[in-house]
């Protein structure tokens, strides 16, 4: 479901919490509400992180799953931003800027705007909001026969745990409770599932 529901990934990042950076570097995190994030790869690719997720939990990585970063993946640094879109996790990181509001940079005024209901965009939208996504069956799976099936899938929200999952299998009719696979973790990929006869 990667090209058709978006593209997503759960990893364990290894690095230094970006506040300890900006308070080693004497950055002045009350008057600066904005860090501009700054990418060494061909487009230059820029981000504005509000000051607020820079100093949660966001870090400069260097590790990701127990090795170093690929260069794929941003070696030798990249930005991480727990519950923020991936596209903010600048990969290659040369510099990180402090300013008092948001950047406009080119990446930000022309691409990654979320289209409104009213046809309006919307800028600077960081948060991943609450999204689910069926991963079995799905896609252009084809179920053999009748029967028991586990029906599986992902939620995420950049606001917090997931508390619940509810799967309908009849087009929203009906509603059922999904059990939560654990970890439960904030910011981060939840598993659920629910036993399904067809």
């Amino acid at each position: 479901v990667q090209y058709t529901h978006g593209m997503l990934s759960c990893c364990e990042f290894t690095g230094v919490p970006l506040s300890t950076l900006l308070e080693d570097c004497g950055a002045d995190t009350k008057k600066g509400r904005y860090v501009l994030a700054e990418g060494a790869d061909g487009s230059g690719l820029t981000r504005t992180i509000a000051m607020d997720r820079a100093l949660d939990d966001a870090i400069v990585a260097w590790g990701m799953n127990g090795e170093m970063l690929r260069p794929e993946n941003g070696y030798p640094l990249r930005l991480v931003v727990p519950g923020v879109q991936g596209v903010s996790w600048v990969k290659w990181l040369r510099r990180l800027e402090v300013g008092d509001q948001p950047y406009g940079t080119k990446d930000e005024s022309l691409h990654y705007l979320d289209l409104m209901p009213d046809g309006r965009h919307r800028q600077y939208t960081s948060i991943q909001e609450c999204k689910s996504v069926i991963t079995t069956p799905s896609g252009g799976q084809v179920l053999l026969d009748r029967g028991y099936y586990t029906v599986t899938g992902l939620a995420w929200s950049g606001r917090g745990r997931i508390t619940g999952v509810d799967v309908s299998v009849d087009g929203g009719r009906s509603w059922r409770p999904a059990r939560l696979e654990s970890p439960v973790l904030p910011k981060c990929l939840t598993r659920f599932s629910v036993d399904w006869v067809w």
